[in-house]
Parts: C-alpha cells; structure tokens; sequence
C-alpha cells in the first residue's frame, strides 16, 4: 500500500528559477533563499520517496481564461518544463507516475471531485520553479510526479476548505492505492505578496507566521476564512495559500515541522517548510517546543 511519509510547503516565484538557472546560489541576495532549501533536499535525499504529489497553479501557461477548470489532475509519463517566454529551461522533462495518476483520478472522481483531466501538457513554474532546489536532476529525476492543479487566479475559486477536503481525499486514494510507494505531497505558491493594483508589494510578515502556525495545529481555523480574507491578510496573490490547504489536509491531524526558512527580499514572502505526522498532540507540542 502507498503512503505519505512527510510534506512540504514551498513558494513558487518564477524569480526563484530564474536564480537557479543563472547560478546565483552564492550571491548575498539569493544565499539565504537557496540554504533555505538544502534541509528538505537532504530529507528527501534521505527518504528517498518514489512520488511528489504536487498541488500546484497553472499561470495561464498551459491554461487559458477562456476554460480554466477548477481542479485539472495531469497524466502522462513526461511532462515538459513549460517555455514561459524565456526559453526553454536546461532541465529534463518531468517524470510522471502514470499508474498512481490514474488511480487518484478515478479514486477523485467516485469521491465526487469534477476533475479536468490534462494528458502530456507543459508544467510551469508553479512545479518547476521550486523542484530543482529540491531534488537533483542530472542526469535525470529521481523520482516521479502527480500533478494536481488549482484554480487560483480566475473567480469563483475554490474555497479553503474545499481545498481542504480534496487534499482530504488525494490522501484517501493514495493510501487505497496497492503498490508499495513512499509519497511526498507538496503544496506550492504564497505567502503575501501583491504584485498589481494599489497595494503592489504588499506583504505581511505577522500574518505569515500566522498562517504557518494554523497550518500546523489548527487547519480548520484556516478553512473557515473567505478568499478575501486571505486577500486582505496577504495580499491579492496570497489567496495561493489555499494551496498549502490541500497539502495540509492530506495529511494527519497532528505534524512536526521540521524545518522553516522564510525569506522576504522581493515582492513575495519566500518560503520552505518540511513536516512529518506523528501520533498524537502531546508529541506535536513537545517538537515545537524543541524547536522554539
């Protein structure tokens, strides 16, 4: 049987693979963001898990205004790193669990999730951007990918706790699925930023460790907020934290952050967090306590 060994929280700023690919790992302005990263990627070189699920946005790449589906789950064995008007990226194509995709969709469907179903389209920065601070790539992936993308950016949008419920039933069918795999589910984009209109560079550092908090020990204190709640806590784009939502719902009730590196240098709160489950609150109190 498939399980969920841990998770991740991560933002995905098109900036951030931007660094990456110009090698700027060392530069003063970029160091923090990129030593940031190598504690998730030394967990998961150490876990090894053959799946990252990913709850992710599509930035009107592969997606377009005129049928943005409010759920889309992608299928395929590769997927390209999508050209977002820069060029085509120097990584190889995504690896896709083929198997595992199909089976979460049909589990989703009979779960009574309306999916949009993409066969072999380009995956934007919403995956790319993060995924190679995460796991190495030369020569190629070490491991696969289920895409699964929200509907962040044209209204209506799903709610939080709809959001919520299907990270909910991802984690039902994954562990309903027969093969023996170690899953890691990803939640990307956030926290503030606004990067147009009157409140252009907004952020909220006070409500980012908020939200990071709640997260963690009180998910459904988080459900309950309207998009603009989040919109007005965090900014217009910071509504992409209903993402972390469906990566927080797939898993237990009780999770021991491992690690957090926040970094505000530009317009957008960049952020990593790494949790795993453990049993019960008393051990999720001691962990934080451990870690204060």
């Amino acid at each position: 049987m498939a399980r969920i060994i841990g998770a991740i929280g991560t933002s995905h700023v098109p900036t951030i693979g931007v660094a990456y690919d110009k090698g700027r790992q060392e530069d003063p302005a970029w160091a923090p963001l990129f030593e940031g990263y190598k504690p998730v990627a030394h967990w998961l070189a150490e876990k090894k898990p053959d799946v990252l699920v990913f709850f992710y946005n599509d930035h009107a790449t592969t997606l377009f205004f005129d049928a943005y589906p409010t759920f889309a789950l992608s299928v395929g064995e590769r997927f390209q790193v999508a050209d977002e008007g820069a060029g085509l990226r120097n990584l190889p194509d995504l690896k896709g669990h083929l198997d595992l995709q199909v089976h979460i969709g049909e589990s989703l469907v009979n779960d009574e999730f309306d999916l949009t179903f993409l066969q072999n389209k380009p995956i934007d920065h919403g995956i790319a951007s993060p995924l190679p601070l995460l796991w190495p790539h030369e020569p190629d992936w070490p491991g696969a990918l289920v895409p699964i993308a929200i509907n962040v950016l044209q209204y209506p949008l799903p709610t939080a706790r709809r959001c919520y419920r299907l990270g909910q039933a991802v984690r039902r069918a994954i562990e309903s699925y027969p093969e023996d795999l170690d899953v890691v589910v990803v939640g990307t984009g956030g926290l503030s930023h606004q990067i147009h209109g009157e409140r252009t560079g907004f952020n909220n550092v006070e409500w980012d460790a908020e939200f990071l908090e709640l997260l963690r020990t009180d998910p459904e204190a988080l459900t309950a907020l309207t998009h603009a709640d989040y919109v007005r806590r965090g900014g217009a784009e910071s509504v992409e934290q209903i993402m972390w939502l469906a990566m927080r719902g797939a898993m237990g009730p009780h999770l021991r952050e491992l690690h957090r590196n926040y970094y505000l240098a530009t317009t957008t709160a960049m952020t990593v967090v790494l949790y795993e489950e453990v049993a019960t609150a008393a051990e999720a109190t001691q962990a934080a306590l451990e870690a204060a």
